[in-house]
C-alpha cells in the first residue's frame, strides 16, 4: 500500500502531536459543555466516542482518497458557547441543536457560498489570519519559561540542534527529550490512565425554537467565523490551494449530522493542527505530508473506541510541554505565514492589521478574533483601493487637458508604476 512507502517517522510524529496539543489544549471544554447539558459520565465519554471517530474517519478517508492532508477537528470555541450557554437545557435539545448546526453547515458547503466568499480574500490577508491564530502558540511555548523552565530550555536547545543536524526529526526528537526528561521528574500523571472501551450513547433529539437560537445558531455562526475561515486559510497558506474547500465543509457537516445524537456537536476545518501535519516539519516532501493527516485520523480513532482513557493519557503530560512542543512544531509556519503576509507592499498594512488583530485574542458579541481580524484587514485594503481608485481619474483628467508637461514621464512608461493601482 503506497501509504506505508509515504509513512516517515516525522510525519507520524506531526499526527501525534497535532492530537496531543489538539486535545490537552480544550478536552476540559469539551467536558463542560457535556456537564452544562446535565450529562451522565456515560454520556460525556459518548461524546468522545463521536468526536474522535468523526474526527477520524473525516480526517482520514478524505486524505487517503486525495493523497493530501486533510484535518478535521472539534470546533473549540463552539464548544465553549454550549459551556456558557447550555444551562437550562436538556441532552435532547442539544442533540436537536447540533443537528440544525450540521444542516447549516452541510448547505454552507454543498452550495459553495463559504469558498466563494474565502476566494476573495487576499492570500497576504490569509497569511496574516493564520499567522496571527498560530503566533499565540509560539508564544505560549516561551511563556511556559516562567513555570518550567528547565524542561522549556531543554526542548528549545535540543529543536534547535537537531534543526541543525536532523531537521527532519527536529520535532520529534525534541518530544521525546522532554517525555524522557518529564518522567524522570516525575512529573508525568499516569495515575489518571484507566484503559476501557467506550460504548456510544444514542440521545433522541429534541427540537425546540428556543435551542435553535439560542445553541444551533451562536454554534454555526462561531464554527464558520473562528474555526473554518482560518482552517481554509492553513491550506492555502501550505499550498494546498487546489484541495475542494467545499467539499471539506460538506463532509465535515455530514459527520456531524451522522453522530450528533451521540454527542458530536461541531465538526470543522482546522487551523493550528492543520499546521503542523501541512508543514515542512511533517515531510520536505508536499506529496508526502497526507501520512501525517492520516496518522492524525488513526489516532483520533483509536482515542474515540477507548474514550476517557486516551484521554487520560494525552493530558498526563505537562501542560508546559503539550505549550512547548507546540509552538516549536509551529515556528516555520508562522514565519512562513507572516513572510507571506508582508510580501506584497501594496497589502502589507492590511495583513498587519489582521495579524494584530487575529493576535490579540479580542472576542466581540461572541465571535472570536480569527472573524475579526479578517474583517478589519479588508476594510483597511478597501479603504486603501478606493483611494487609488480615485486618484488614478484625476492623473488621467489632467494628461487628457494637456496640462502635463512634455518631459514628464507618462505612468506607463516607469517600471512598476501603477501596479498596485
Amino acid at each position: 500500500m503506497r501509504f506505508f512507502k509515504d509513512l516517515s517517522l516525522s510525519a507520524f510524529t506531526a499526527g501525534f502531536v497535532a492530537v496531543l496539543v489538539g486535545f490537552t489544549s480544550s478536552v476540559a471544554i469539551v467536558f463542560q459543555a457535556a456537564q452544562a447539558f446535565g450529562a451522565t459520565p456515560e454520556m460525556a465519554a459518548s461524546w468522545m466516542w463521536a468526536l474522535g471517530i468523526g474526527m477520524g474517519l473525516a480526517s482520514a478517508l478524505p486524505s487517503l482518497w486525495w493523497r493530501k492532508p486533510v484535518m478535521i477537528a472539534w470546533s473549540t470555541p463552539g464548544a465553549a458557547v454550549l459551556a456558557v450557554a447550555g444551562a437550562g437545557y436538556g441532552m435532547g435539545e442539544a442533540v436537536g441543536a447540533f443537528i440544525v448546526c450540521a444542516v447549516l453547515i452541510v448547505i454552507a458547503g454543498a452550495t459553495g457560498w463559504f469558498e466563494r466568499v474565502m476566494n476573495r480574500i487576499p492570500m497576504a490577508i490569509a497569511s496574516a489570519l493564520l499567522a496571527g491564530v498560530l503566533a499565540r502558540f509560539g508564544l505560549s511555548a516561551f511563556t511556559a519559561a516562567q513555570t518550567a523552565l528547565p524542561l522549556v530550555l531543554l526542548m528549545l536547545g535540543t529543536y534547535l540542534v537537531g534543526k541543525r543536524l536532523l531537521p527532519r526529526y527536529a520535532v520529534p526528537l525534541t518530544l521525546v527529550v522532554a517525555i524522557a526528561f518529564a518522567a524522570a521528574r516525575g512529573e508525568l500523571a499516569w495515575s489518571s490512565v484507566h484503559f476501557s472501551l467506550t460504548w456510544p450513547v444514542f440521545t433522541a433529539p429534541v427540537f425546540t425554537w428556543q435551542a435553535i437560537v439560542s445553541l444551533a445558531l451562536p454554534l454555526f455562526v462561531v464554527t464558520m467565523a473562528s474555526q473554518n475561515l482560518p482552517g481554509v486559510a492553513a491550506i492555502r497558506a501550505s499550498g494546498y490551494s487546489d484541495l475542494p474547500v467545499s467539499k471539506l465543509i460538506t463532509i465535515s457537516g455530514v459527520a456531524t449530522l451522522v453522530l450528533a445524537p451521540f454527542g458530536a456537536f461541531a465538526l470543522n476545518l482546522s487551523a493550528i493542527t492543520a499546521a503542523m501535519c501541512m508543514g515542512r516539519e511533517a515531510h520536505e516532501d508536499p506529496a508526502r505530508r497526507y501520512t501525517a493527516a492520516v496518522s492524525c485520523g488513526a489516532i483520533y480513532v483509536v482515542i474515540g473506541l477507548f474514550g476517557a482513557a486516551v484521554t487520560g493519557l494525552l493530558t498526563a503530560f505537562p501542560k508546559e510541554l503539550v505549550a512547548a512542543i507546540a509552538g516549536l512544531a509551529l515556528l516555520g509556519t508562522i514565519g512562513g505565514g507572516l513572510a507571506a503576509a508582508v510580501k506584497d507592499e501594496a497589502h502589507r498594512e492590511a495583513a498587519l492589521i489582521t495579524f494584530l488583530v487575529t493576535l490579540s485574542g479580542v472576542t466581540i458579541a461572541g465571535i472570536g478574533s480569527a472573524f475579526w481580524g479578517v474583517v478589519a484587514g479588508a476594510v483597511a485594503l478597501a479603504v486603501q483601493q478606493i483611494g487609488r481608485r480615485q486618484k488614478a481619474p484625476a492623473d488621467k483628467d489632467i494628461a487628457a487637458s494637456g496640462n502635463m508637461p512634455p518631459e514628464t514621464p507618462s505612468t506607463a512608461a516607469v517600471p512598476g508604476a501603477g501596479k498596485n493601482a
